[in-house]
């Protein structure tokens, strides 16, 4: 039998098994009630249902709401394959950061990441903890990856990114775009949409080139 409180997170290249396949399940049920609901209105009772799924199989992978949220989170930068083994080739960096630039500017642009942040936010004075729960799964931890990334990057001589996880904020905030701010005030944006891949590439040609040696 199957311990589904153990199960690793699953591989989206291999055949998932029954206790993956329900994780999975309960993932994208609670990213969809955390957006649609709110936090504070999803509760674990709801996520099951959704899921279909017991109440005791989510609290089998997840010992709590926060733990859930913060899973749900992380799950997208998976999806994303915003993950250490995208960040682990420092030897062929230009590669690898315009790789990354591409997945991160699709994350930071859907529906559920821009859904969650709207939910922080609407509920940042009355649940500040939420507001923690997501920038440490996300922002933080993303930025946390690219600085550890750009410091072996560092030692190979052909970039140089002086204090990393500033290079790792202003790479990222620069991939934002004005996309990004168009959709979280939720004005017209399909005018920018031809053009996004080639901002992304001449933003991230920008980049590159200001830190070779």
């Amino acid at each position: 039998m199957i311990n589904e409180a153990n199960s690793a997170p699953c591989n989206h290249g291999a055949v998932k098994t029954r206790s993956e396949q329900k994780r999975m399940r309960i993932l994208d049920a609670a990213i969809e009630l955390f957006c649609v609901q709110g936090f504070p209105n999803t509760s674990m009772d709801l996520v099951a249902k959704k899921a279909e799924v017991s109440k005791q199989t989510v609290y089998s992978h997840f010992g709590s709401k926060d733990e859930l949220f913060v899973a749900a989170i992380e799950s997208k930068c998976v999806v994303h394959q915003l993950t250490g083994n995208l960040l682990s080739d420092s030897l062929n960096a230009e590669q690898t950061i315009v790789t990354f630039a591409k997945q991160f500017s699709d994350l930071v642009v859907s529906e559920e990441v821009l859904a969650v942040f709207k939910t922080c936010l609407a509920h940042a004075d009355s649940h500040p903890e939420l507001s923690k729960l997501y920038f440490d799964a996300g922002p933080k931890h993303i930025l946390a990856l690219l600085a550890d990334y750009f410091t072996a990057v560092n030692q190979h001589g052909e970039y140089y990114f002086p204090q990393p996880h500033d290079c790792a904020v202003r790479l990222s905030l620069m991939l934002f775009g004005e996309l990004k701010l168009r959709l979280e005030l939720r004005l017209d944006a399909t005018d920018l949409m031809p053009k996004r891949a080639q901002y992304i590439e001449d933003t991230t040609e920008m980049f590159l080139k200001a830190h070779r040696v």
